[in-house]
């Protein structure tokens, strides 16, 4: 699914698409402010464009889903995890995956070539998001993020439905040291020589976490692919990122 509001573009999923109080999207790189290679909706501050901006940009989006605010994180690529609460939703988290159970509170991740992942559990009203770069998925954090789930909110991961961005698909996802950077069960997902499909081993680690195939919905559009609508580090070392945004009403 594709919406505009304004000069605004975000995909949504249908997956999601019955559960009208789950406000999300993945936003493309139209409707904001920011010039040059930031271009236009950029929603990171860590890539050079000016805090201006990126606060005009980030307050466009929360217009647009009818929020006060949008929870970003400051993500590492690692495997922190923060659930966010009212009393906490104006810190700055040092996470690469946020959850909350409340309602109106925001959650968004910014990316390029890695993947956001949206994850609603409809039985206990809990929305979350993840960021997986390729040392996101060595550390498996959507496994972590769903051991955290289990625990805290008692989610079962076969009621979990799980929806994947616009990421480095396997045409361009290149590791020349793969036998140093990735973990042996990743090497069957090579796809030609030193090019890996992290759709499938997403999916892989999805599964293997319990959740089931009918409830993971991929974008499967490469950011590589798709300069005109998302940006890639890989394509342009520099850029801005896009966000991946979802809230409970």
């Amino acid at each position: 699914m594709e919406n505009e509001t304004g000069k605004l573009q975000w995909l949504e999923y249908d997956l999601l698409e019955k559960y009208s109080h789950v406000i999300h999207g993945v936003f493309s790189r139209h409707g904001g402010m920011s010039e040059g290679p930031f271009a236009a909706l950029n929603v990171s501050n860590d890539v050079g464009d000016h805090p201006d901006t990126v606060k005009v940009n980030r307050a466009r989006i929360a217009k647009a889903f009818n929020t006060p605010t949008v929870v970003f994180p400051h993500q590492n690529h690692g495997d922190q995890i923060v659930r966010v609460t009212a009393q906490n939703r104006d810190k700055t988290h040092q996470a690469d995956a946020l959850f909350t159970t409340e309602k109106n509170i925001a959650l968004a991740i910014s990316h390029a070539d890695c993947q956001a992942a949206i994850i609603f559990d409809p039985a206990h009203e809990m929305i979350a998001v993840a960021h997986a770069g390729w040392r996101g998925s060595v550390q498996n954090i959507y496994a972590k993020l769903i051991e955290r789930l289990k625990s805290e909110v008692k989610s079962k991961p076969e009621q979990l439905l799980v929806c994947i961005s616009p990421s480095l698909g396997p045409c361009h996802a290149e590791f020349k040291n793969y036998k140093e950077e990735l973990p042996k069960e990743f090497w069957p997902m090579q796809k030609t020589p030193h090019y890996f499909d992290f759709w499938a081993i997403s999916r892989m680690q999805l599964v293997n976490a319990g959740v089931l195939d009918k409830n993971i919905e991929m974008a499967r559009v490469c950011t590589y692919c798709a300069p005109k609508d998302y940006f890639s580090h890989r394509r342009e070392a520099k850029g801005g990122r896009n966000a991946t945004v979802v809230v409970m009403k």
